[in-house]
């Protein structure tokens, strides 16, 4: 597949699931709030600094990193998608902050004045990007000399259930081809080397890779863990919607009784 299918495909996915991320907005902040704590301490975020954050999504970690560099400092935040976007913008007015901003553009082609921002941060974007490398390399001309930058990534499907059980059993309903090199995907960087090597050609240097768990809690029973799974992760609904009505409601089935056994 090339880069710009790749794109339009990603672009398409999670377009479709900016409605469960207003939904369980509530839900995903107190999940993954660690992680995008954890981000800003990575980047070495404080009062006053400038601080770029691409694929914000809803606003992480960029809202909270306006309110950590306060009045004085400032966020600019990307995203892709037009509607994750709306839904960071209202997020921030309610906050009344207004040190922040945010553009849809896509990260792969950033343009930005160099030696601009005094730290950098991606919470699981990279991964989603057709031609990866041309966004860090972006990033890294933005940043000042020894600004640091912080991503997120998935580790692989063993470490990650909530994303392993619905696609190992999608595989029993329509074929998925395996991934390949160069393929967008949650686990494309689930490899530290990998992640490693492509920041390293990027220019970034001192590059280390640390393991962060998260618990995704809240879904009480295996159907509510579905359908909060397939209101948000956006290439999962997509193939979702390719299945026939008595497909998908059998998959749901399968996908929550599973979920179930595992709890």
């Amino acid at each position: 597949m090339k880069p710009g299918d790749m794109k339009a495909r990603e672009f398409q996915s999670w377009s479709s699931v900016v409605p469960g991320w207003r939904k369980h907005d509530a839900r995903l902040s107190q999940s993954f709030g660690i992680v995008s704590t954890a981000l800003l301490d990575k980047a070495g975020v404080a009062i006053g600094d400038h601080v770029l954050d691409v694929a914000c999504g809803t606003g992480e970690p960029a809202i909270p990193a306006a309110q950590r560099v306060g009045p004085k400092g400032k966020v600019f935040a990307t995203d892709l998608v037009a509607g994750m976007v709306a839904f960071a913008k209202e997020k921030a007015r309610t906050l009344a902050l207004d040190n922040i901003e945010f553009v849809v553009t896509d990260g792969e082609q950033l343009e930005l004045s160099a030696a601009s921002f005094d730290a950098a941060t991606m919470r699981w974007g990279l991964m989603f990007m057709p031609e990866p490398l041309a966004c860090l390399q972006r990033i890294h001309r933005a940043l000042k000399p020894g600004a640091a930058f912080a991503t997120a990534t998935w580790a692989g499907p063993d470490r990650n259930p909530w994303a392993a059980v619905p696609l190992a059993t999608m595989k029993r309903y329509q074929e998925i081809p395996a991934p390949v090199p160069g393929q967008t995907g949650l686990f494309a960087f689930a490899d530290p080397e990998k992640l490693k090597d492509t920041m390293h050609t990027a220019g970034f240097r001192d590059v280390t890779v640390e393991g962060l768990d998260v618990l995704w809690s809240g879904p009480a029973t295996g159907e509510e863990y579905f359908g909060e799974v397939i209101e948000m992760a956006g290439p999962l609904a997509s193939l979702y919607a390719k299945l026939p009505e008595d497909k998908k409601a059998a998959y749901a089935k399968d996908v929550a009784e599973e979920a179930q056994r595992q709890s």
